[in-house]
């Protein structure tokens, strides 16, 4: 892709019916891409933890909660910036370029220096050596930030959901050949350096773009106050989101943190196939309308009614099959790790909607706003981890969920209230997904628990025939309880026709036809309230 025309000036994408179009196909593929990095990802997982020990996954962990937020500066801010700006010359993304790397520079000596405090303040001297070997991670990461905002900007979302993809596979076979050749916790270091490096390669080979030299740019300036204010949400968020791994690790060592760890992995599992892939998309399509129109209301309602269905779901299912889902994928040796995924699952379907309060946010263009709300976020939930850790893991598991279910109504209305977006019709969408999640899991657990032969199945076998067991039942007793409370089919059907709508495959429609029929432009599943 040639990013820039003649004159350095970013190349338009469509509008309107153009505009729609792309935006429901760009999701449908990255969707679809998420759905394979979710296979790669499950198998690596199921062969790592039966070549490694809960404890080589523990001390990387220690590593990683520091370094990953050292890794996220520029992903956590240029790229929003550059996707959101209305306007973007060569000359200013250059520049953008040249700032992001002298910051990778710097925070990659910076980290690989402080190897020796996170080694006393863990009392293991192995992490001094993973600390330096993960800072690599840090300067590599930051030469692809800008070109992969470019495409995303650019809404090539295919190109650059193959580039991730075979960079997590790479990623993948060079830790599965590591573990295999006894490399122990090395193969995961190897393993997390090779997947950003395949990344920036693929980026730089898909985007034809060549930085200019450094020059006074107008515009700069606010790009960057605007990726510090982003990149400072996501500072406090990213120490809200791991200070349980902070605690768990100094608490009770590095085998607990590993169990702990790959509960919170299938926690966030949803979040990340749900959630993460079509953030990209909804940006740069909400950033395209007015913010006070009522297509930006439909467009958002219509999405969140979405994750509400599915992360609803997706929280009786965990919760109730979540224990035999680690013994399936894990195997043996990591039950503890199931029991602490028992507490996380209630807590899955209120992440997914919480998330989404950062799209308007970020589409109105006040990441103040946002970074001002994660100090809440990151007070309530510092608190609730503090009163849990008596509890050990499990108790922590327990304050992440509560965190979720008392924080994403006032986080929604916080992040609507300067467009007047209230939040009335969110919760009118919102409130009989959850309930109907309530209902079916309360009935569900009974009858799976009276079924002798299921519940004594040894083994992965048992395993999965629990799994599969649960969640047709649990599916059915949703789908008539969802069905019960709207008084008909009718949010299903508009569900499924966004489904339809989103199949990359399909072929689309004309334009004119496309905004008669458009069920993102239709009435949102509840009404506007």
């Amino acid at each position: 892709m040639q990013p820039f025309d003649s004159a350095g000036e970013f190349q338009p994408i469509g509008r309107g019916g153009q505009l729609r179009r792309l935006a429901v196909r760009s999701a449908g593929v990255t969707v679809a891409f998420q759905a394979l990095a979710f296979g790669v990802q499950m198998a690596s997982t199921a062969v790592l933890a039966r070549l490694l020990r809960p404890s080589d996954f523990g001390l990387v962990t220690m590593v990683t909660t520091f370094s990953l937020l050292f890794v996220s500066f520029g992903i956590n801010g240029y790229s929003e910036a550059i996707m959101q700006r209305d306007r973007l010359s060569h000359f200013l993304a250059s520049n953008l370029f040249w700032i992001n790397i002298g910051a990778g520079v710097f925070l990659t000596l910076v980290f690989a220096a402080s190897g020796s405090l996170l080694a006393r303040f863990y009392g293991d001297a192995r992490i001094v050596a993973v600390s330096v070997g993960m800072s690599a991670t840090i300067l590599v990461a930051s030469t692809s930030v800008v070109p992969l905002a470019l495409l995303k900007r650019a809404m090539c979302f295919t190109a650059v959901s193959v580039n991730e993809i075979v960079a997590r596979m790479v990623s993948v076979a060079v830790g599965i050949v590591g573990a295999l050749s006894g490399w122990g916790y090395w193969a995961l270091v190897a393993m997390a350096i090779a997947q950003p490096v395949s990344q920036s390669v693929g980026g730089w080979i898909l985007c034809r773009w060549t930085p200019a030299a450094p020059r006074r740019v107008e515009g700069t300036g606010s790009i960057v106050r605007f990726a510090v204010s982003v990149y400072g949400r996501f500072t406090l968020n990213h120490f809200a989101r791991n200070m349980d791994n902070l605690l768990v690790g100094w608490q009770f060592g590095p085998a607990a943190l590993g169990f702990y760890k790959k509960a919170y992995d299938l926690f966030v599992l949803p979040a990340n196939q749900l959630l993460s892939p079509v953030s990209d998309v909804t940006l740069s399509t909400l950033s395209r309308l007015d913010r006070y129109s009522a297509q930006y209301r439909r467009y958002f309602l219509n999405g969140i009614g979405l994750l509400a269905f599915a992360g609803m779901a997706a929280s009786g299912i965990m919760t109730l099959v979540g224990k035999d889902l680690i013994r399936f994928i894990l195997g043996p040796g990591w039950e503890e790790a199931g029991r602490i995924f028992m507490f996380f699952g209630p807590g899955i379907g209120m992440m997914l909607i919480c998330g989404t309060a950062g799209f308007i946010h970020l589409s109105i263009g006040r990441a103040d706003r946002w970074l001002r709300w994660v100090v809440v976020e990151f007070t309530v939930t510092g608190l609730l981890f503090l009163l849990g850790l008596r509890w050990g893991p499990v108790g922590i598991a327990v304050a992440w969920t509560a965190s979720f279910w008392i924080l994403t109504l006032p986080a929604l209305w916080y992040a609507g209230k300067p467009v007047g977006f209230g939040i009335g019709p969110m919760i009118s969408v919102i409130w009989r997904y959850a309930v109907g999640a309530l209902i079916a899991g309360i009935a569900a657990a009974p009858v799976l628990a009276r079924v002798p032969t299921l519940v004594g199945a040894p083994g992965a076998g048992g395993a999965l025939e629990r799994i599969a067991t649960a969640s047709c039942l649990f599916g059915v007793l949703y789908l008539a309880a969802v069905v019960a409370m709207h008084g008909g089919w009718e949010p299903l059907h508009q569900i499924t026709r966004i489904l339809a709508d989103v199949v990359p495959w399909k072929k689309s429609p004309p334009p004119a036809k496309m905004a008669e029929d458009d069920p993102m432009v239709a009435p949102s599943l509840q009404g506007e309230g």
